[in-house]
């Protein structure tokens, strides 16, 4: 099988490296012990099968070019961190009921939502399993991931609360359930690679707010691409009636002038799944400060990450990280 490495790297030797670490790490994932019961293997194998760009792992794998990065328990780190991600996956598209995975059929579509449930617990009690071998720090902070993913699809679930700014609710949303897996993904490669807790808590942070930003740039390309350029239905968001950023901020713009107005009443709707509501919508969404103010959003995050990235040493692994950094950003340009 060949493996890709997600983003461009810029230096073709790391890029190689990495492309052969990550063929392990899918080697790894598809040997993965489902302790015999052919039922988990069959569903937790349609899911890994589906494909995926192993982001996480790649940036475990990155990470641990700061220290040491020849130490064996970087890549079962990496494993780790596919399978919690795996795991998560199952159980979102349980909550949403979706039908489709990466264009394919879901596994709760597939097998029905109490396997899908019980696979994905299963995969989570698999990362730990695996983690328990690298040592207490990795299970504890496995576990305090774990407890941020938990608060992040709960308060998504709960939705926003009396009194609760809604950005605010939003933002929480997505540092937890999107931000803190990407976070742990940068502590795990640092930690095993020998870096001290200072240069840790560093990637992890600078992880965190990628994570973020990355969240928030498919914010703005749910708006602004067309299906041709992303290979998505565009506004899929608003026709559900599923906030993001740039309806946050045009729904607090206080614009007086009727294009304003109006995209505000259409915004407040449940949901625009009447085609011609949906294409007026996002019509005026497009053209509103609130979608410019949403990609300054995602390069203030993505600015931040960077002033932390500079902390580190200039090896091929910080212009790497950087250009991750300029693709988050000409993504949503």
């Amino acid at each position: 099988m060949t493996i890709s490495v997600p983003v461009d790297l810029v230096d073709a030797a790391l890029t190689a490296e990495m492309a052969e670490e990550l063929a392990a790490v899918e080697a790894a994932l598809q040997d993965t012990n489902f302790g015999g019961d052919e039922m988990f293997a069959e569903v937790s194998r349609h899911m890994m099968q589906a494909g995926g760009k192993r982001f996480r792992a790649m940036l475990v794998l990155l990470a641990a070019r700061f220290g040491d990065c020849r130490d064996k328990r970087i890549v079962t780190a990496a494993v780790a961190i596919e399978l919690t991600h795996l795991a998560t996956l199952f159980h979102d598209d349980v909550m949403d009921e979706a039908s489709m995975r990466r264009g394919h059929e879901s596994a709760n579509s597939r097998f029905g939502n109490s396997i899908a449930i019980l696979a994905g617990d299963y995969l989570f009690a698999r990362a730990s399993r695996i983690l328990a071998d690298l040592g207490p720090e990795a299970i504890r902070i496995q576990a305090e991931t774990f407890g941020r993913l938990v608060d992040g699809q709960l308060m998504e679930t709960v939705g926003v609360r009396p009194g609760e700014d809604p950005l605010d609710h939003y933002m929480h949303v997505i540092t937890e359930k999107t931000g803190s897996l990407i976070a742990t993904s940068g502590r795990f490669g640092a930690m095993f690679s020998g870096l001290p807790d200072e240069k840790a808590d560093l990637i992890a942070e600078a992880c965190l707010r990628i994570g973020v930003a990355w969240q928030l740039s498919d914010d703005v390309l749910d708006v602004a691409s067309s299906s041709a350029e992303s290979g998505k239905v565009q506004g899929i968001d608003l026709r559900q009636g599923v906030r993001t950023l740039p309806v946050f901020y045009a729904l607090r713009d206080a614009g007086t002038d009727p294009a304003s107005v109006r995209l505000r009443e259409l915004l407040s709707l449940p949901d625009l799944a009447d085609p011609e509501l949906h294409a007026e919508a996002l019509e005026l969404l497009r053209a509103s400060a609130a979608l410019e103010e949403a990609r300054e959003t995602v390069r203030a995050w993505i600015g931040r990450a960077r002033d932390l990235l500079k902390q580190l040493p200039d090896v091929p692994a910080r212009a790497a990280f950087e250009s991750l950094c300029d693709f988050v950003n000409t993504r949503t340009a």
